[in-house]
């Protein structure tokens, strides 16, 4: 969620002595894992404003690579057999990636950092976030529709800026 490892470990510290300090409230029987992920997202969202303006130190390693890879093809691009994953990602830079999923609403992104990053099931995501699983599926198609095409944009111009110096 964070983009930086020592900003995640401040994180999980943070969801832990909140779960603890609210054991309480835990309903035995629930599913525990959502109701840490929970804790964790309010916390990540608490930070978060109050950072807005401080840049992160970020890693599109923090971002799973076939995520990106499928929905550029989706969008579009046909990579032919001599063009690897690795080199339409390689085309993308790392700032790009992190300036668009920071361009997102944050109700966008939480749902694209949940499902695609942590992997949580669209259930589960709304557990987390105290919404219908059908919201959690309209914003993810939102979000990632919005991810394609500024990812698309950017992968033009650079091919546009590559063809000129060429």
């Amino acid at each position: 969620m964070t983009g930086n490892p020592a900003d995640a470990e401040d994180l999980v510290q943070e969801t832990y002595l909140r779960a603890f300090r609210s054991i309480a409230q835990f309903k035995p029987g629930t599913n525990l894992r959502a109701w840490l992920f929970k804790i964790q997202t309010n916390s990540f969202i608490n930070e978060y404003r109050k950072r807005v303006r401080r840049p992160r130190n970020q890693s599109l390693d923090d971002v799973e690579e076939y995520y990106l890879y499928s929905h550029l093809v989706e969008s579009g691009v046909q990579p032919s057999s001599s063009i690897t994953e690795d080199q339409i990602l390689a085309q993308i830079d790392d700032a790009d990636v992190f300036r668009a999923l920071d361009d997102l609403q944050d109700n966008y992104r939480q749902v694209v950092l949940l499902a695609d990053v942590e992997g949580f099931a669209y259930r589960e995501i709304a557990e987390i976030l105290d919404i219908p699983v059908g919201t959690v599926m309209s914003r993810l198609h939102r979000a990632r529709k919005r991810l394609r095409e500024q990812l698309m944009s950017i992968r033009q111009d650079t091919d546009t800026e590559a063809q000129g110096a060429g």
